[in-house]
């Protein structure tokens, strides 16, 4: 899991002090493996069958303070918190190794190895940033159905929390931000001209407020699964 603070939003962070999670001796571009970008369609998929699993039906246990179905509900949630926290970890990796391949290295990037970078970044934001959606997604967000993975994770994580519950508010609030700072990062990447090293300063500093954003997120996720 992350080595940074999960409370920690400040931007001023020191570059120096993103510890990579496992050494990388080589900062040239290589493609992310499966097992960091690889949270598949089927997976949201089953964040969503999760959803529906964990929504606590309207019995009359409830209601007359019968706590045993819903005592079951919440371990069965806390069970999931490995898998719901997965797409969270995975995209917290690429955002490391893209930081490296920024910070890393001196020269100039090839055009090739620019298109890697913001292919992984798109890997990254997990469908959460609509002008990085492709037709597909793009189709299924525009009839209704959830593609943001994030967002089906705030889902899951609060199915059994009141609809104004302060926690799940604050899961929400928070997912907002990481979305505004993913969008941001998506413009410096595609606009900025992240080829030339002297151009990328602006990438690596908005790169680090998601990097902050996401660990927040995280932190709120396992508020409400613990709630």
């Amino acid at each position: 899991m992350s080595s940074f603070s999960p409370s920690s939003s400040s931007p001023s962070i020191l570059l120096t002090s993103l510890p990579p999670k496992s050494p990388i001796s080589n900062p040239k571009i290589s493609p992310v493996r499966l097992r960091l970008t690889g949270i598949s369609r089927r997976s949201v998929a089953l964040l969503s069958f999760l959803a529906l699993l964990l929504q606590p039906a309207p019995a009359t246990a409830f209601s007359i303070g019968i706590s045993g179905p819903k005592d079951w509900l919440k371990d069965q949630k806390r069970k999931s918190a490995k898998f719901l926290l997965a797409p969270i970890d995975a995209s917290r990796e690429i955002l490391r190794s893209v930081y490296l391949l920024l910070s890393s290295s001196d020269s100039e990037f090839t055009k090739k190895e620019s298109e890697e970078i913001q292919r992984q970044l798109k890997s990254a934001f997990r469908d959460c940033v609509p002008q990085e959606r492709n037709s597909f997604v793009n189709f299924q967000a525009n009839t209704g159905v959830e593609v943001c993975t994030f967002r089906l994770i705030v889902k899951n994580a609060s199915s059994l929390l009141d609809k104004k519950d302060p926690i799940k508010l604050e899961a929400e609030a928070i997912l907002d931000d990481l979305i505004k700072s993913f969008s941001s990062l998506n413009v410096v990447a595609n606009e900025a001209n992240i080829k030339l090293a002297r151009n990328r300063q602006k990438a690596v500093d908005t790169l680090m407020d998601a990097l902050s954003s996401l660990d927040k997120f995280e932190q709120s996720v396992k508020d409400c699964l613990e709630a």
